[in-house]
């Protein structure tokens, strides 16, 4: 079953270009069964990057390679302030999956 993985950050004044460099540098190929993986801008240095994976398995699979992707760019991180350090990551099994209009049960 499709799953996903949400991770919120905030990234440091002026460092914002070096962070989407960054980002693009991470290979996507190392974590094995990613679907894609999307990084949104929520506004003032705030990003949240979704992950759509084949199951929730691959997501804890790929965690020691997703900490070491993260690792790359922590530097242009700021600390949230909420005890969760430079991100807040959830993640599950979806239930509902890519439906538009006219497409809701």
């Amino acid at each position: 079953m499709t799953a996903y993985n949400v991770v919120r950050m905030r990234v440091k004044e002026g460092r914002e270009q070096d962070f989407i460099d960054l980002n693009w540098k991470v290979d996507p190929e190392a974590m094995n069964r990613l679907k894609k993986i999307s990084i949104v801008s929520t506004g003032d240095r705030n990003y949240c990057l979704i992950g759509e994976w084949q199951d929730a398995e691959a997501i804890a699979e790929a965690g020691p390679v997703m900490i070491g992707a993260l690792d790359t760019f922590r530097e242009t991180l700021e600390d949230l302030g909420t005890g969760t350090g430079v991100t807040e990551a959830m993640s599950g099994e979806a239930v509902i999956v890519g439906y538009g209009k006219g497409e809701a049960p």
